[in-house]
């Protein structure tokens, strides 16, 4: 059995090819911003009873997380890459 040699060129086209389902679209100051808006909706929801509270637990929650990983997925559908490299 003959055993198939992997070349260095190979190897950095795979590597080239290889991407990552959640870059990075967000930058800095769109993290910033998600975070404050986060928090005062989460403070605001304390104050309503109902649907409404749930509806801004669940925005404030879903604008933390995007914050935190750095990734919007409807940025990513729209296209949008605030993230400077």
């Amino acid at each position: 059995m003959a055993k198939k040699r992997v070349t260095k060129k190979k190897a950095k086209t795979v590597s080239k090819k290889k991407c990552c389902l959640l870059e990075k679209n967000e930058g800095k100051l769109d993290r910033v911003l998600r975070t404050i808006l986060a928090i005062l909706l989460f403070v605001w929801a304390r104050t309503l009873i109902g649907t409404w509270q749930i509806v801004l637990y669940i925005v404030s929650l879903i604008l933390i997380i995007t914050a935190i990983t750095g990734f919007c997925g409807l940025y990513k559908v729209l296209r949008i890459n605030t993230n400077r490299k």
